[in-house]
Order: C-alpha cells, then structure tokens, then sequence
C-alpha cells in the first residue's frame, strides 16, 4: 500500500460560505449543523473494536494536516451500526450487518496478534498497512477469517466502502473536491461539460490524493 502526500486542489474553497446564500434552504443548514456539531457517542462498538477502528480509519482515510481537526468517521460509522443501518444488501456469505462488523473489527484485531503478537491499533503504520494489504488481497492467516467472513470482501465491501462514505459525507470533504453540497433549492444549472455555475468551486489541480491507494 503506498501513500502519497495529500494535496487541496481547491485550497480557497469553503462550501460552508454557502451557509446564508439561496444555494442552501433550512433543511439543508439543519442536516449539515447536525453533522457538524453532534458527533454521537459510542454505542456499537467495544473499547478494544474502538481503538482498531480508529486505526484502521487513520490508515484508510489519512489527515495528517488537520492534526486535531480531523474530520470524524468513526463516531458516524459506529452510529450507522447501532442503528443497523446498511445498505440494505448483504453479501453472501456474510452474515448480517451488525454480527459481520463485529466479527470483521475482532478478526482486524486476532490477525495483528497473529501476525505481530500486538494489538493493531499499536502497531506501527508500515505494519498496519501490510496487514490491510494483505486483508485486500485475501491473504490473510489468522482462523479469525473464515469461509462466512472472508477478509477480502469484508475488506472491499464493508470496511472501505463504508469509511469512504461517511467520510466525504463531511462539509470539510466537499470542499477538498470542490462540490457545491446539496443541489436543494438553488439546483445546479449548467451541467454541460467543462460548464461550471458561479457558486462552485473554480477548476483545480487534479492531483488530490486522500484515501491510501491499495496496489
């Protein structure tokens, strides 16, 4: 897995100036409030789920230039499973939703102990990225895994999908990729290529990079 050094595109570009324009009505400013000022407790996961999903994130979806401001994902990923809120499609052969990040974040944890002898969260950032490669690939050793819980789709299909999501569902997220947020009510008007409308971010430099790329 390599990681390359994060880069705005769009470094004047905040879609929260938007606040108190036609652009955003008060459903609009209601929902996105909420998203940024009542980040939920823990309620779904354990402690020990926690601290590897905290890790797992950080290695995932890195922020190493927001230092304390990082936008938060698992506080939004834990809530989504106490509600048992999906998708609404589960792979087979996986078991349900909530059984599944369960027994996904325990068997994280059960292949760094087997591999390293060391709690995941612990690990240094080389070894935490040989061991998410790994469960990428499907090459994982721990008995944790299984024919129900295969590393590489609960990898694929859940765990990244899943941070990827929350993650730029966040104001921060929008701006760093220059979208407008919610269309409701202005609407986007000029939808034709390399047309863009006034209230959107201007062109920037296509090299942004934030998520890990997994090879």
């Amino acid at each position: 897995m390599t990681e390359r050094p994060f880069r705005n595109p769009y470094p004047g570009y905040d879609v929260l100036a938007k606040w108190d324009t036609p652009s955003w009505n008060e459903q609009t400013r209601e929902v996105i409030d909420q998203r940024l000022t009542d980040v939920p407790p823990r309620r779904f996961f354990t402690e020990t789920q926690w601290a590897t999903m905290e890790a797992v994130c950080d290695r995932v979806m890195p922020q190493p230039e927001r230092g304390a401001d990082k936008v938060p994902i698992l506080p939004w990923i834990d809530a989504r499973l106490h509600d048992n809120q999906g998708s609404g499609t589960r792979f087979e052969p996986m078991p349900p939703l909530q059984e599944c990040w369960r027994r996904g974040v325990d068997a994280i944890e059960a292949e760094a102990q087997h591999r390293f002898g060391r709690a995941f969260h612990v690990l240094d950032q080389a070894e935490q990225d040989l061991m998410l490669k790994a469960m990428n690939d499907g090459n994982t050793n721990s008995p944790a895994w299984g024919p129900r819980l295969p590393a590489k789709m609960f990898m694929r299909q859940e765990l990244l999908r899943l941070i990827v999501e929350v993650y730029y569902a966040q104001p921060a997220a929008w701006s760093e990729i220059g979208f407008g947020g919610p269309a409701s009510p202005r609407g986007y008007v000029r939808l034709q290529p390399n047309r863009h409308d006034s209230w959107e971010a201007a062109d920037g430099d296509a090299t942004l990079v934030r998520a890990a790329a997994f090879k």
